[in-house]
Order: C-alpha cells, then structure tokens, then sequence
C-alpha cells in the first residue's frame, strides 16, 4: 500500500510521536508516567493502523491495549503501592542526547516541508471516497483467521491476561490482610 499527500504527513508524525512516547517510556523514573507514555505510544499504534485501513487492529488496539492493559497496569501500580526513590535533580538528557533529538526532530521537520511542497495536502472533493471503506471485509478477514490460524496464541494471550487480573486481586488481598493484622 503506498500512502500519499497528507498521509505520509500523519505517518511520520504519528511515527515521531511513537518514538517520542517510547524513549519517554523508558525514561520515565514514574512507574505512573511510564504506564500513560505506554498508553500514548499505543495510540500512536492505533493511528498508524488507520492509516494503513485496518480500522478493526486499530479498534482492538485501543480497545484491548489502551483501554485495558495500561489500565490493568495503573491499577496494579496503584494496588502495590509503588513507592518512588527521592532522587537528587538530574538532566533530562545529556548533551549528547539532546544533540541526537534536535537533528531527529530537524531531519522530520525538513522532510514534512519537503514533502509538503511535492505533494498536494489537499485532496479533491471526492477523492476519499474513491476507495470504498471495507470494513465488514477487513473485519471478517481479521476475525477468520484469529479464530482459525491464530486460535492457540488468541487464547493464551487471554490466559495471560486472566493471570495478571488474579495475580493483581491477590498481591490486593495479601497487602490489606497484612495492613489489618499490624
């Protein structure tokens, strides 16, 4: 599929933002933080997906991930207690680090303005609905072949989901029985 005008825009920027919301992830000194840069760089996810038309991965990326993983981890982090180290005052990044992002984020600037003058951002009236949505099709295909080829890891990614509510109801439970016997 080859993307185009305004399209390879939103791809490098969503590309840009991804990449951003990762290197901030793994930054992150907040278990809290870290869990809303996960939740920012999925939606980014999601939003390359749209532009690629599988408008159903999107959905169950936002769906499954944004909307109950990262939460599933929050409530986690929150059930645990998580306490954070006091630490003295560091750089956000070091001088090497800082020169690297800004010739990122300047190599992305020049290519969004380069490409901005060789394509037309604008389309025609009517040019979007060239390509008729086809998202009973897409969502057919998708759900064929999960529940056909992808039938054992479908299921033990669920296993493992089931597993981390548990362990999270428990390590819940423990912490308030140890609370209420001191």
């Amino acid at each position: 599929m080859e993307l185009k005008g305004a399209q390879i825009v939103f791809y490098y920027g969503l590309a840009f933002l991804v990449l951003i919301m990762a290197v901030s992830l793994i930054r992150a000194r907040s278990a809290v933080h870290a869990a809303l840069y996960l939740m920012g760089a999925l939606i980014g996810v999601a939003g390359l997906f749209l532009l690629l038309h599988a408008e159903f991965v999107a959905g169950a990326q936002i769906l499954i991930y944004v909307g109950g993983v990262v939460v599933l981890f929050i409530f986690v982090i929150m059930l645990v207690n998580v306490r954070e180290e006091i630490t003295e005052a560091t750089r956000l990044f070091t001088r090497q680090e800082a020169v690297a992002w800004g010739l990122v984020g300047a190599m992305t600037i020049a290519t969004v303005i380069a490409l901005r003058r060789e394509a037309n951002l604008v389309p025609p009236a009517g040019a979007l609905m060239e390509e008729p949505l086809a998202l009973a099709e897409d969502t057919q295909r998708v759900g064929s072949a999960l529940y056909t080829r992808a039938a054992l890891p479908f299921e033990i990614a669920s296993l493992l989901l089931l597993v981390a509510i548990v362990g999270s109801v428990i390590l819940a439970r423990t912490r308030r029985q140890e609370e209420t016997f001191d």
